[in-house]
């Protein structure tokens, strides 16, 4: 019976694949492998028994290692002789001067670099998406806004370039924090390696050149946490950015500005009683499970404040924490990737919106130039400024307020003044910003 919404509603198959029970039974079979290769190529064990282990611990299965563990109550020692059952007499060999934790927590790490490609995968994808949608909108002038009022105009094209760059430093912070994160120890009981002996360094290197994990310098009996403290901040922020967009999103389609949409389909239903709806459902449910994945972060962080070489209080906290944080953040990537791709855009509402204050949001155009032509800034300024309000007042358009101006028709003529209230021709170098975000970003793309 399926409880956890991830189990059911959200996520990608491929990211509840690396979290699985199966998959971390797989991961730690595969180390314990390793590590008695490692062993035998340092002449701790017989060659022959390294051999015969990493030939048979495939064959351990999770169902034999539950029926043990049902007997003996710890997990790890229970993957152990369920090992050791199906590698015959070399299966005295198996976690030899291992603790459960060297185990455990490089599993983890290969469970995480597993998780950290599919994440780099999709925000690549997301990328070149928001790339796309930024060279086709380059020069669609919008109405910018600040403190939800309008402001001077932007372009769509600005808008998405704007995330474009956000997600591309959320690559460059994977490919930093990977080594740091994807980790994988051996260090014993309390991070002396004192049961591996005089070879431990050279064990613990030897390991995870096998499984291609960074190595810990040193460490107590576990990682030290502030590794996967920065994963779950990573995480955050990744699902930030996409709140970030869908807030825009689910602005963007109110009613009352009606600039963009959701695509929807020909069947979908809005609402069970108002039949005309069409809600940003998609974006919502982004915004809504960020918030889950943010919270991850407080938790992450405590898992970081162990008693002396380890207590136990990080275990079970993370056992909830990496599969839900990766699997919802992998989820809204790809959700939001599909919202973008899909997303349509009303030209004629953007017009209609640019229009909307007959001209009073390009007060700044005048008051720049006025200046530029020779009246004093604060003087132009405050000039435009009493005219905004009177046109507001007014509900008139501001040309006309200016036009009667005599002050300012020494400096603009009325043709002059059409020319700086309109929108399309004061976007400065949005294009060019543009452009220069497209170009260095494009190969990140795959």
């Amino acid at each position: 019976m399926a409880v956890h919404p991830i189990e059911y509603r959200y996520g990608t198959a491929e990211m509840r694949q690396v979290w699985s029970e199966e998959n971390r039974f797989s991961c730690v079979v595969s180390i314990e492998a390793a590590l008695a290769q490692a062993e035998a190529a340092e002449g701790m064990i017989p060659a022959e028994a390294a051999a015969e282990i990493a030939k048979n611990a495939p064959r351990a299965s999770l169902a034999r290692a539950k029926e043990i563990e049902e007997e003996i109550n710890h997990d790890m020692m229970a993957i152990v002789k369920a090992i050791s059952e199906v590698s015959g007499e070399s299966g005295r060999w198996v976690h030899y001067g291992a603790t459960s934790n060297d185990i455990l927590d490089t599993a983890t790490g290969l469970q995480l670099a597993q998780a950290l490609d599919l994440i780099d995968e999709k925000l690549r994808k997301l990328l070149g998406v928001l790339l796309r949608r930024a060279e086709e909108t380059t020069n669609l002038v919008a109405v910018g806004r600040t403190h939800g009022q309008q402001g001077v105009p932007t372009t769509y094209g600005l808008r998405f370039a704007i995330w474009a760059s956000e997600v591309g430093r959320h690559i460059e912070r994977l490919e930093q924090l990977r080594p740091r994160v994807a980790v994988g120890q051996m260090t014993g009981a309390v991070g002396t390696q004192a049961a591996l002996g005089p070879k431990g360094m050279e064990v613990q290197a030897a390991i995870m050149q096998i499984l291609h994990l960074s190595s810990v310098d040193v460490s107590n009996q576990v990682i030290s946490r502030d590794r996967y403290a920065e994963y779950f901040m990573f995480l955050a922020n990744v699902a930030t950015t996409l709140d970030k967009i869908g807030v825009e999103v689910r602005s963007l389609q109110r009613t009352e500005i009606g600039e963009v949409e959701e695509a929807f389909g020909a069947k979908q239903v809005g609402s069970s009683t108002m039949p005309h709806k069409r809600n940003p459902i998609k974006s919502e449910q982004v915004c809504g499970l960020a918030r889950i994945v943010r919270a991850a972060v407080e938790p992450a962080l405590l898992n970081n404040t162990l008693w002396d070489e380890r207590d136990l209080t990080n275990s079970s906290c993370e056992r909830v924490l990496f599969p839900e944080a990766s699997i919802l953040t992998d989820h809204c990537l790809r959700l939001m990737t599909t919202v973008l791709d899909k997303l349509e855009i009303n030209r004629a509402a953007i017009r209609r919106n640019l229009a909307f204050l007959h001209g009073i949001n390009m007060a700044e155009s005048v008051m720049i130039e006025l200046t530029r032509r020779g009246m004093n800034r604060q003087d132009s300024h405050e000039k435009i400024r009493l005219a905004s309000m009177q046109a507001l007042a007014e509900n008139r358009p501001l040309a006309d307020v200016l036009g009667e101006d005599q002050d300012v028709l020494r400096y603009c003529s009325r043709h002059d003044l059409e020319t700086l209230l309109a929108p399309d021709s004061y976007i400065g170098t949005s294009a060019a910003q543009v452009s220069r975000v497209i170009g260095k970003l494009r190969p990140l793309v795959r």
